[in-house]
């Protein structure tokens, strides 16, 4: 789908970092609104890291296969510090997961406390966990949704920001349904991703502690 192109990112003092593990689709969309993005971080090799590229935006790979992999020998903790650390370091201000397959432990909410933005294929707090389509077709319900929240260290929990209905049609398959979703989903979560950091932003003119003061 044609987006067209671009727009300037607007100065902001709130500097996003997109973690990312897929084919970039949520990252074009958050790109084409214009977002403030520093820094695209990946847990694998993935088209996310081309099309950061092609936007000029850094990238940086933290890659699970230096942390034990898929594996049960995953040393989940030490990945978190890891990917953590890394962006604390670029200067990073909010974190927006955009299809990021890597399930985070407790450093990266110690740096980034209520400043990690996610988004998810269901009505919250309906049909949470990784199989929320599938779930909300085999519970016949009339529709389900998109939800962009605030993450915390549980998945899926933390205070919803927007949700947007999308309905269950009867020809619907998974895939088809979860086309439909993600196609809501592009527009709402970069609207939701700006009116989150245009709020920090408004609280560090107004006197509020700065991101930087929030995450060091």
């Amino acid at each position: 789908m044609d987006r067209g192109p671009i727009r300037d990112a607007a100065p902001s003092p709130v500097r996003i970092g997109v973690l990312a593990s897929g084919s970039g689709t949520i990252l074009e969309a958050i790109l084409a609104d214009g977002l403030p993005v520093h820094l695209v971080a990946t847990d694998r090799p993935c088209r996310a890291l081309e099309v950061a590229a092609v936007a000029t935006v850094p990238t940086v790979l933290v890659d699970r296969a230096d942390y034990g992999g898929f594996g049960d020998g995953f040393d989940r903790v030490g990945y978190t510090r890891a990917l953590a650390d890394t962006l604390v370091a670029a200067g990073v201000d909010v974190v927006v997961m955009a299809g990021f397959g890597t399930v985070l432990e407790q450093p990266v909410h110690d740096a980034y406390p209520d400043r990690i933005l996610n988004t998810h294929p269901a009505l919250l707090p309906d049909f949470p966990g990784w199989h929320a389509v599938h779930d909300a077709l085999a519970a016949g319900v009339p529709e389900t949704g998109t939800t962009v929240h605030v993450a915390h260290l549980e998945m899926d929990t933390g205070p919803i920001l927007a949700q947007a209905k999308v309905p269950i049609l009867p020809d619907d398959t998974e895939a088809r349904l979860h086309e439909r979703i993600k196609a809501v989903e592009r527009t709402l979560y970069p609207a939701t991703i700006r009116a989150f950091i245009d709020d920090l932003a408004a609280q560090a003119v107004g006197g509020g502690p700065s991101p930087e003061e929030v995450t060091e």
